[in-house]
């Protein structure tokens, strides 16, 4: 069950607050015997109460009286207070985020041997968007399978999003098609290509019969393979990523005579 509680005020501030509702314009007094608030308490809390603008007090009278704001602005009021704190939090933790980048930016990467797999659709596409993300120089594409290849309409904006966040930051995008992918692709792929990444200077597309296989490769020392489902074609089902410099190597040196070959591409 919710409470005032939920939105910052204590206990004995929940209960002062109700019984001002309750009884109207009242004395400290009265108000500690409505609320069950000890007297002892009574007006550190009824001065937090008015520290949140909950309370209005008259001074005049003697004894002094106490009455609660409406319920709608108290709410309004307490819940301004928990997103301006919540505000305060995330650029504090942004803060934190930005000092940490820095300095574990700054730390000598590990060179090694290393691999991962992501099982199931939404894995694979989330570890794809990941390597994307890592990418500091140079990204090669290839997509020649057309149920699980570079498609924008199945992945949706993130890996857009990716890739021009990549483009952005000087990463030189190729990418290899299929004719047969470049078929399968749905127009509104194409419309979104032209529009937000074919004008890029680094992001190109070239086509070329003979392309087997989904995989990528991340600044010449990474290789992330897509592993088809073996019951459906519609979706990936799993993701392999491989951080081994001559394994990429290898790989690089297959694909560059395929993308010399290959014919430019462009969405109409």
């Amino acid at each position: 069950m919710t409470s005032l509680r939920d939105l910052g005020l204590s206990e004995y501030e929940a209960r002062a607050y109700r019984a001002l509702l309750r009884t109207g314009p009242t004395t400290a007094k009265d108000l500690s015997r409505a609320s069950e608030v000890p007297m002892g308490r009574i007006y550190d809390v009824l001065n937090s109460l008015e520290s949140h603008d909950l309370v209005r007090s008259q001074a005049a009278s003697r004894p002094k009286k106490y009455v609660g704001v409406e319920p709608d602005a108290a709410l309004d009021r307490l819940l301004e207070e928990k997103q301006r704190e919540l505000e305060a939090k995330a650029e504090q933790y942004a803060s934190v985020v930005e000092e940490l980048s820095s300095e574990l930016d700054a730390t000598d990467p590990v060179d090694g041997e290393f691999w991962t797999a992501a099982v199931g659709a939404e894995d694979a596409t989330d570890l794809l968007l990941e390597r994307i993300a890592a990418a500091e120089r140079r990204m090669v594409v290839v997509a020649g399978a057309p149920a699980t290849g570079f498609d924008l309409g199945t992945v949706g904006e993130r890996v857009t999003a990716e890739l021009e966040a990549a483009l952005d930051r000087g990463v030189e995008i190729r990418v290899l098609l299929s004719p047969e992918t470049v078929d399968a692709l749905p127009r509104n792929v194409g419309r979104r290509y032209t529009a937000e990444l074919a004008d890029n200077e680094g992001f190109s597309v070239r086509t070329t019969p003979g392309v087997d296989g989904t995989f990528n490769v991340f600044d010449g020392l990474e290789v992330c393979i897509e592993v088809p489902h073996p019951l459906s074609g519609e979706e990936p089902f799993a993701m392999i990523d491989i951080k081994d410099a001559e394994f990429a190597a290898s790989v690089s040196e297959e694909f560059e005579p395929r993308w010399a070959e290959a014919e430019s591409l462009s969405f109409g």
